[in-house]
């Protein structure tokens, strides 16, 4: 019995090898099964590929900006108080003049009242020294009192008249205090949320007078920076203004949206800056676009592209563009057919393309496909480019025969 264990031990070592040496030529047929069909050796590699030339295409400069409201006011209580009534809903466009909060009246009713009566009383004063001044200038011709109580008598009446002008001021002054008590919309914008709330007590000239905010969003305004290098660009594609200087308030700008989306219209340089921010090395930029439904909110980032002016360059995917150690590279096909790696200088984006300024030769045929395949050398099947959502190495239409007998099954 103690004889038998080791040999059942290795009888059944030798099984387990027997089936594994069994299992593995089906394994290997099941993964040659499931795999896409390859390329013979030597056989060219089918790829898609683009004929490229030499077109007039628009200089842009991108740069990341934020949006602003062409006019952001702060609303103030101008007078103190309290906060009876607020007349708007918080977030709501409002135009210049709407009345957004009240404050209690009667303080600067009282207080026009009083200044009202002080002028009354000038007035009757001023009266009464008039008709003293004409007595006492007429007895004075008459040699019946002295020529002292004469101009007396014109003084006090000049005193009078400039009483009663300070007394008109202080009725205008307290007129003006009572309409401050409707606050206004200087301008017409969108409200932020109303920092003070009904029942509050303001106080003219501190923080407790700030209200709300307002902010004119048509148009709006998007503040962006661009490198020396690139506003050099800029002025040199805007032309010459006035008196010979290079102007550049006249570029198109176009607003690419945090969805990707492009604002459908075209703004235009406002502002441009006169210095180079040291810490930056940027110029400041400001753009204006008209914003008429609101799509558009003060605070948003987004990528501001300037057209500054035309140049002539060669326009390549940008999936067909590939970065080594020593810079940007493409594939080509040459008159050989085969491929080969060529470097090239990329400018900017246009699109979904790379703006190509040298490297490439007009007929130059690019590879836009199956370029991780590809080895400087190997032979390839140049083939037009894949429609969106054709298989890649594929020519328009064709699909690869297993995909075609699944669908087909």
């Amino acid at each position: 019995m103690l004889s038998a264990r080791p040999y059942s031990t290795a009888r059944a070592r030798s099984g387990a090898a027997l089936f594994y040496v069994l299992l593995l030529p089906l394994a290997l047929a099941a993964c040659d099964k499931a795999a896409p069909p390859a390329p013979a050796a030597g056989a060219p590699l089918p790829v898609a590929t683009l004929k490229v030339s030499t077109r007039e295409v628009p200089v842009l400069i991108e740069a990341v900006g934020r949006t602003e409201g062409s006019k952001e006011v702060e609303v103030r209580a101008r007078v103190s108080g309290i906060l009876e009534k607020i007349n708007f809903t918080e977030g709501m466009l409002v135009k210049a003049g709407m009345p957004l909060y009240r404050i209690d009246r009667a303080p600067y009713e009282i207080a026009l009242a009083q200044a009202r009566a002080a002028l009354a009383q000038e007035q009757a004063r001023r009266e009464q020294a008039g008709r003293e001044n004409e007595r006492l200038k007429e007895l004075a011709g008459k040699r019946a009192i002295s020529q002292r109580e004469a101009d007396d008598a014109g003084t006090t009446l000049k005193s009078s008249a400039a009483t009663l002008s300070s007394a008109e001021a202080k009725v205008r002054e307290a007129e003006l205090n009572l309409s401050y008590t409707n606050v206004v919309a200087p301008v017409a914008g969108v409200t932020s949320r109303s920092i003070r709330s009904e029942g509050s007590l303001v106080t003219a000239g501190t923080d407790s007078s700030l209200l709300t905010t307002l902010s004119q969003t048509d148009p709006v305004w998007v503040r962006f920076g661009i490198s020396d290098a690139e506003y050099e660009v800029l002025r040199a594609g805007a032309g010459k203004g006035a008196e010979g200087k290079p102007a550049a308030r006249d570029n198109a700008v176009k607003l690419v949206l945090p969805s990707g989306k492009i604002h459908p219209v075209a703004g235009k340089l406002n502002f441009a800056g006169s210095t180079v921010d040291t810490k930056l090395g940027t110029v400041q930029l400001r753009a204006e676009f008209s914003n008429p439904d609101l799509s558009l909110l003060p605070g948003q980032f987004v990528r501001a592209q300037v057209v500054a002016g035309a140049q002539r360059a060669i326009l390549v995917p940008q999936t067909a563009v590939l970065q080594s150690e020593q810079g940007r590279y493409v594939w080509i096909v040459s008159a050989e057919g085969k491929a080969v790696q060529k470097m090239v200088e990329a400018g900017s984006w246009l699109g979904s393309d790379w703006v190509i300024r040298k490297g490439l030769n007009d007929g130059d045929v690019v590879i836009l496909d199956n370029l991780l395949k590809l080895r400087p050398g190997a032979l390839v099947k140049p083939l037009a480019p894949a429609p969106a959502g054709a298989a890649p190495g594929y020519p328009p239409g064709a699909a690869p025969a297993a995909d075609s007998a699944k669908k087909s099954g």
